[in-house]
């Protein structure tokens, strides 16, 4: 199947690891074109080469996006490089765990700029340049944002909030033709996931095996996710086939989500 996004061009938050490089590698992978930018330049500079080597072009924009300036400058750097933008897939940000008495203010503000206020910014910067080239926005959120969870209630309300925003702005899209979806993954086997097992040993004075099975158990799902496995729906949902698809919240959980 012809999923229509050879020769477009994306841009990817949070690149350097992760969901960001494995949605970056499906979409080269697809024949598209990647600005990838993320803080580490060294990572960066290992995921432009793996792109490469499937015959597509990357552009590495290394820049701490919480600064105001580097967002605008990564928008620049994708149209003076590639003159457009087709798609871009918002996934920086990891909002801090812990309850409403261990958060400081400082946490507080850090989570909502690192990840929402970051994508906010990035959607307002490419809007035009989607606008024009009739192009998508990707969300990847996640599963909090529709559970309140006393230990992650940080991490609930910026994803919340990134929730309510991808309606908003899927609603402007139907005007503009931007095609505006998120994503809500689960425990996905990130770096992240590796600290939870660490941490978990260190409470428990178990094995990671043992750590990771009694996670699954705890999230009552049958096994993780894989970076890989999101890139792959980062993938169907920014594709032609799918372009009906608007407005969407996507759960990619293994079924932890139980809520309607």
């Amino acid at each position: 199947m012809d999923l229509g996004l050879s020769g477009r061009v994306v841009l990817i938050s949070g690149a350097s690891k992760g969901i960001g490089r494995a949605t970056a590698l499906a979409l080269a992978a697809e024949g598209m074109d990647v600005v990838l930018v993320a803080r580490n330049r060294e990572l960066l500079d290992a995921v432009k080469k793996e792109i490469e080597g499937k015959g597509r072009r990357a552009l590495i924009h290394a820049a701490d996006l919480k600064e105001d300036a580097a967002a605008q400058a990564a928008i620049d750097a994708a149209i003076k490089e590639f003159g457009k933008l087709d798609l871009l897939v918002n996934n920086a940000g990891a909002t801090k765990g812990g309850n409403i008495l261990t958060l400081s203010d400082a946490d507080w503000r850090d989570s909502f700029e690192l990840k929402f206020f970051t994508a906010m910014r990035l959607s307002r910067l490419a809007w035009p340049h989607l606008k024009k080239s009739q192009g998508g926005i990707v969300n990847v959120a996640g599963v909090q944002g529709r559970m309140g969870v006393a230990d992650f209630i940080a991490v609930g309300a910026v994803n919340a909030a990134f929730l309510l925003a991808t309606k908003a702005l899927a609603d402007m899209g139907v005007d503009d033709g931007v095609r505006v979806n998120a994503i809500n993954p689960g425990t996905i086997e990130t770096g992240r996931l590796t600290a939870r097992i660490e941490r978990h040993v260190a409470a428990h004075k178990g094995t990671p095996e043992e750590a990771k099975a009694a996670l699954m158990k705890d999230e009552r799902v049958a096994r993780f996710g894989q970076p890989e496995e999101v890139g792959a729906l980062v993938v169907m949902i920014a594709s032609r086939p799918m372009d009906f698809m608007h407005g969407a919240i996507i759960e990619f959980d293994g079924g932890k989500t139980r809520a309607l």
